[in-house]
């Protein structure tokens, strides 16, 4: 910071929004502000730690069904301590080498602190230690991303519960573990808890997991899970406290009825909130919507000229490969200011990496028949194909919801086997306005791949 002119850009947030800042950008002067760890959510505490942790948990699950196979195995003993040290050990180094870099960089000045604006275009930074530093800039770029949202439980800040950005850092397994919430982040860490054998108790205040996905993906995910875990559906914690043994916690359930669980640690998984209200981008002239994201039009510019946005601070869908087709987009528009391109968010795809994983892109049939839509339903059992039956699949199955009049896909749901995998061919369909006649019949299908359960989904919808 070797002067008081307005830099170039200023970029608050280290995860997509830093590979933005390629060798076009040498002759601007940027600013990168961050007040946690570098590199994001994605990188440090989301996806990434998560899934190297739940791929040794998959392979768990596997040996546990080898048995329908004929195949008698065991799995001896859980190092923990080696999965998360394997985990973190590469994952705080590459945080570190990319803070290393950037400050390296003559033309960027990282800076670390609290960032808040203070007037339009104005930036007040307060760093660890109470300094202050303030900083103005021609353009900005909010990528600040969002928090662990802490519900107002009674006694739930004196039991050091855990939330997803904590407790894959833990010493031990713990040996019941209490999990409040039934999205994403609950299904995927009771997964992996539970693999390195953890009793799990989920608390869920609907009647089913997953509830925001296709209703028959809910109701099959539901299903096996409780034949997993302790499932407490329809139940809402109303208090949570220390006992002699552990923690208990205290639930309503819709009928009226109260009951008490004891376990060891509790995990809050009841989603996040955008960082934008933190920010103050209002004293810039940056609006949130109602849910506190950050407002943006199709060029991702947040309606005050040179600011932009991308992200969990901007985007309902909190998803990292999201982030990054913002970056594009962002990168591009910052270079090309009348070129401008748009974000097409119409099909993006999602992923829950439990056991076993789902899947989907557009649509789900509750939110069709809500629309008055009309749709026709494609559905196959991975029982129902050939590599299906070699894996004794009973869970898995495809279903596509498609437009009875253009033969168009406008959703597409799988559950089961490498579902994050299968689910591609179908979110290239819908990018491409493909007919799901077009996709299953003018081209071939490896026999008897697992990708056959596709092929078959698309030609039942009839």
């Amino acid at each position: 910071m070797e002067n008081n002119a307005p830099y170039d850009l200023v970029v608050i947030g280290t995860g997509s929004a830093n590979t933005i800042l390629d060798e076009r950008f040498e002759t601007w002067r940027i600013a990168i502000v961050e007040r946690d760890v570098f590199g994001g959510t994605c990188l440090n505490r989301g996806c990434i730690p998560s899934k190297m942790l739940i791929y040794p948990a998959d392979v768990i699950m596997e040996i546990r069904r080898l048995d329908t196979l004929g195949v008698d195995a065991s799995v001896d003993r859980i190092r923990w301590p080696d999965i998360r040290d394997r985990t973190f050990g590469r994952i705080d180094a590459i945080a570190a080498g990319g803070e290393e870099y950037r400050r390296g960089q003559a033309h960027i000045d990282v800076i670390s602190g609290d960032a808040r604006f203070i007037g339009h275009k104005e930036l007040s930074i307060t760093a660890p230690d109470g300094t202050v530093t303030e900083v103005r800039g021609d353009r900005f770029l909010l990528a600040a991303g969002a928090r662990a949202t802490l519900p107002d439980i009674p006694g739930l800040e004196d039991v050091g519960a855990h939330t997803s950005d904590t407790i894959m850092r833990i010493d031990e397994v713990p040996r019941r573990l209490g999990i409040i919430g039934g999205g994403y982040i609950a299904v995927e860490q009771a997964h992996l808890w539970e693999a390195f054998g953890s009793e799990v108790h989920m608390f869920v205040r609907r009647q089913t997991l997953l509830a925001d996905e296709d209703v028959d993906v809910s109701e099959r995910i539901s299903q096996i899970s409780a034949e997993r875990f302790e499932m407490h559906y329809g139940a809402q914690v109303i208090a949570v406290g220390r006992s002699s043994n552990g923690i208990l916690v205290s639930t309503e359930s819709t009928d009226g009825s109260t009951g008490t669980t004891e376990v060891d640690l509790l995990l809050v998984a009841t989603g996040r909130t955008p960082n934008g209200d933190q920010l103050g981008v209002g004293a810039t002239g940056v609006e949130l919507d109602g849910s506190g994201l950050v407002i943006t039009d199709d060029h991702l510019r947040c309606g005050v000229e040179g600011i932009y946005a991308l992200g969990d601070i901007r985007a309902k869908e909190q998803l990292k490969h999201l982030a990054n087709h913002e970056a594009r987009v962002v990168q591009h528009n910052l270079l090309h200011p009348d070129e401008l391109i748009a974000i097409d968010e119409r099909a993006v795809p999602h992923a829950v990496f439990g056991s076993p994983q789902i899947a989907s892109v557009g649509l789900t049939q509750q939110a069709l028949e809500r629309s008055g839509m009309d749709f026709v339903i494609g559905r196959r059992d991975f029982g129902g194909v050939a590599y299906g039956w070699a894996m004794e699949d009973t869970e898995g199955f495809v279903k596509v919801l498609v437009d009875p009049m253009t033969r168009t896909l406008l959703g597409a749901h799988v559950i089961g086997h490498q579902a994050a995998i299968l689910i591609q061919p179908l979110v290239q369909a819908m990018v491409f306005q493909q007919t799901v006649d077009a996709v299953a019949s003018h081209q071939m299908w490896p026999h008897p791949a697992l990708s056959e359960v596709i092929e078959n989904a698309l030609l039942d919808a009839r």
